[in-house]
């Protein structure tokens, strides 16, 4: 008599685990956890990064969950008072792993929610604070930004771009900003407010501005970084680039023109050049013009933009070699008209940075499939 085998299919799946793993959608949108116990919890640690064996990996994470609340209540705006006490006081929740016990509850349960948006927060404070700038921010910032700082003449009221490769390269600017660098909090809104942004794609904590006074000037400003060896043209990052002032293929061809028609074009001044350059802009209709996509920012707002690489070489105290890394960092340029216009009243970048904060309000208490409401 033979013997039958029945093979047994295991059909089930966590749906919101796959998703995150094999169909593209961030941690960040899980509805809940299903860690059910301490020991579950200790494993999804160590695997995340912490061991709770070591005194050191329990400060760190108790570090990040009081970095979270601040943010919430001091950058996001919830009241410390709605947020239960079972999750925001330390000495009421005693164990921080519970709060992956709690994000594993009912969705009925009202410290559900509130410990998956602290997770949330305490997630993307760890993956903010633990790249090199977190480690070597002021040798990153001296080795990119002091060759900037060579360039920039002061006489008098006016500032100005000094070549140093070409001494004769002189280029009159309107303003010129060194970016304050984005600290931990302002990235963390950030990444919590656009769906595509990760740690790792950060790539505006340091940065430069060029407030040229024509349009013209602000691509005499790209040729000056790269003649005077500010930028290396092969470490730009062309994904991330945006240009809505002026479409270069027909910038180029302009110049072209008037290069080879410099007998038949008289431009006596840089207004008369201004001019010409914008009336070719409107015969041509272009639509050249792109600009990356930041449902935050105003889209009125014209420049120039583009990420670049610096090659940063460490020595640590004590070591024998120094390593080396590329490090991101992002240029803006833009003439006046255009920086006037985006910059026309205080209220811009306020209502950006609200934008912003409403965005990563809304991520941390995502509507579910069974209607949940978000906090008001």
């Amino acid at each position: 008599m033979g013997f039958q085998c029945q093979l047994t299919m295991d059909f089930s799946f966590d749906p919101d685990i796959l998703q995150s793993v094999a169909g593209g959608r961030s941690a960040l949108e899980m509805r809940r956890l299903h860690i059910l116990n301490l020991e579950a919890a200790n494993s999804f640690l160590l695997s995340y990064g912490f061991d709770i064996t070591q005194d050191s990996d329990i400060r760190k994470l108790w570090h990040h969950h009081r970095r979270a609340l601040v943010l919430m209540t001091e950058k996001i705006g919830f009241k410390e008072s709605e947020i239960p006490a079972e999750v925001r006081d330390p000495k009421v929740l005693e164990d921080v792993r519970l709060l992956l016990l709690y994000a594993s509850r009912d969705f009925s349960d009202p410290l559900q929610k509130w410990a998956c948006a602290i997770l949330r927060c305490m997630h993307v404070f760890v993956h903010a604070e633990s790249d090199l700038f977190g480690f070597f921010s002021e040798e990153i910032q001296k080795q990119i930004l002091s060759p900037f700082e060579k360039t920039i003449s002061h006489a008098g009221q006016g500032i100005a771009l000094k070549g140093q490769v070409r001494t004769d390269d002189v280029i009159e600017l309107s303003d010129f900003k060194i970016k304050p660098f984005k600290t931990s909090s302002s990235t963390v809104i950030k990444l919590l407010a656009r769906h595509d942004a990760l740690a790792m794609r950060i790539y505006d904590k340091i940065g430069v501005r060029f407030v040229t006074k024509s349009l013209f000037d602000s691509f005499k400003v790209i040729r000056f970084l790269v003649r005077e060896n500010l930028i290396s043209f092969p470490h730009i990052m062309p994904d991330q680039s945006s240009n809505n002032l002026y479409p270069v293929e027909l910038f180029l061809k302009i110049c072209e023109e008037l290069d080879h028609n410099n007998l038949k074009i008289d431009l006596k001044n840089d207004l008369e050049t201004e001019n010409y350059f914008k009336s070719k802009l409107v015969q041509s209709g272009a639509e050249q013009l792109f600009r990356k996509l930041n449902h935050q920012s105003a889209i009125d707002f014209k420049f120039i933009k583009f990420i670049s690489r610096k090659l940063i070489r460490i020595q640590p105290q004590g070591a024998k070699e120094e390593f080396s890394f590329f490090y991101p960092f992002e240029v803006q340029v833009m003439d006046q008209k255009s920086f006037d216009q985006a910059m026309s009243g205080p209220t811009e970048h306020d209502a950006y940075k609200e934008r912003q904060r409403i965005a990563a309000r809304n991520r941390l208490f995502p509507v579910d499939e069974a209607n949940q409401e978000r906090p008001s």
